[in-house]
């Protein structure tokens, strides 16, 4: 193929990015070592998961085995494949790599990248100065924490009649199969946490009112908002005063109403009294293993690892600790970041005392969701430092449960409590039978 014949002509809009990770890249198959680096390059490219790709000098070669496999993409150029050959049986064409790429792409040159659903490929970063150990993600990711606080910081939206409203973009942006739709996969969930949407309400009546905090917020989720196109959250400030404020967001998408938030905002007091319940006793982060869910910058850390016993019975409390490599910049983002935690926990902890039910049930055979959550801010937070999520579930039957969670700072302090009303459910139609968007319904 010449490079005339490259698509970037016919799709200007088009996107690929190459971004040296900022830490270490790892290759395995089962405990073998196939790459390793610190100068990987994360890909990302419209209509694609992001791809980590690897120095040709970091490849143990001596495992693999070249192929007359090759396949041609319109926007980097020809591949060249190669097999494992040193596992019972090999792995066909599981390494590729675009030894003469099109002048758009030519970082590539010198760079190898690996089949992720055959082969297990890490992200592995370190955290703050003084962290004695790493944080190892699989890839491909979620996204990144400065996608997440990106998509928080909700922005004015622009043109007539905007007033009082706010817009989030879609996520990626622009989505996957944008260009070519049939990239499109109609498994992959597209629903936005119930945490985030509470957390944009947050954002968004904290620029509306920007003398007073959040110290309250509520909301009860309609309907799924999803992540491939642009939500509006829709600011009515009830009453303003020069105490409390009270006001109202709802969130709508494609014109469908998806949740409807009730925030009081508080202009502040110096303290008249002052205690709040202990903070549970559980193990420090370090004596925890690691949970990853799929956001690079973000550590989760889960006592007795009991957020991924699938199929083993336990209490009904799941603890969690979470902390974030980056601090907001912004003290209402601090607040909406720690939300978007609150949703995680309560269904996977009411499973836990049935056996046979797990998380790996969810949107599957169960079909599972956030129905209304409340938060309360109680003291100031940093999302960079650890903060313990202690969330027992304490209710499960007729097709709901309820959680009661408590965030604490790692010096022992209540910062945020909060409630979760979620919805546990049998499917009455198999969700590959309910079509493209069915593995997303709440």
């Amino acid at each position: 193929m010449t490079a005339s014949e490259s698509a970037w002509s016919r799709h200007p809009g088009y996107r690929i990015e190459l971004t040296p990770w900022r830490g270490r890249g790892r290759v395995r198959s089962g405990d073998l070592v196939l790459a390793e680096s610190d100068a990987c390059v994360l890909v990302e490219e419209s209509d694609h998961p992001a791809q980590l790709y690897f120095p040709r000098s970091s490849v143990a070669w001596q495992h693999f085995e070249a192929t007359e496999q090759h396949t041609t993409c319109p926007f980097k150029g020809e591949a060249d494949y190669w097999t494992l050959a040193s596992t019972d049986p090999p792995l066909d064409d599981v390494a590729w790599a675009y030894r003469q790429p099109f002048e758009r792409v030519a970082g590539l040159a010198d760079l190898v990248a690996f089949y992720s659903d055959r082969l297990t490929v890490e992200l592995v970063e370190a955290f703050p100065a003084g962290s004695e150990h790493d944080v190892v993600h699989r890839c491909p990711t979620w996204g990144d924490v400065a996608d997440l606080y990106r998509l928080l910081d909700v922005a004015p939206s622009r043109g007539g009649g905007s007033e009082g409203r706010f817009t989030c973009p879609p996520f990626p942006d622009p989505p996957i199969g944008t260009f070519f739709p049939e990239l499109r996969n109609p498994d992959t969930r597209q629903v936005i946490e119930g945490g985030q949407l509470l957390g944009e309400a947050i954002v968004a009546v904290s620029k509306t009112i920007p003398e007073q905090r959040a110290t309250s917020a509520s909301m009860v989720f309609s309907r799924p908002a999803l992540f491939d196109s642009v939500h509006e959250i829709e600011v009515d400030v009830l009453r303003r005063g020069r105490g409390f404020s009270t006001v109202e967001t709802r969130t709508v998408q494609s014109g469908k109403l998806c949740s409807v938030g009730l925030l009081l905002l508080d202009a502040g007091a110096p303290d008249t009294l002052r205690n709040a319940v202990s903070a549970p006793d559980v193990p420090p982060p370090e004596a925890c293993p690691q949970l990853d869910m799929g956001i690079t910058g973000r550590e989760l850390r889960s006592v007795e690892d009991a957020y991924r016993r699938h199929g083993e019975v336990g209490p009904p409390e799941l603890f969690t600790w979470v902390r974030f490599r980056d601090a907001p910049d912004s003290e209402a983002l601090h607040a909406a970041v720690l939300t978007h935690s609150t949703t995680n926990w309560t269904i996977a902890a009411a499973m836990r005392p049935h056996e046979g039910v797990s998380q790996a049930e969810a949107h599957v055979t169960l079909s599972t969701g956030v129905l209304a959550t409340t938060i309360a801010f109680h003291d100031a937070v940093d999302v960079s430092e650890w903060l313990l999520y202690a969330n027992p579930a304490i209710y499960a039957g007729r097709g709901q449960v309820q959680g009661e969670g408590r965030v604490f700072a790692r010096d022992g302090r209540l910062v945020a409590s909060y409630t979760v009303q979620a919805m546990v459910r049998g499917f009455r139609t198999p969700p590959r039978k309910m079509g493209q968007e069915s593995p997303n319904a709440m």
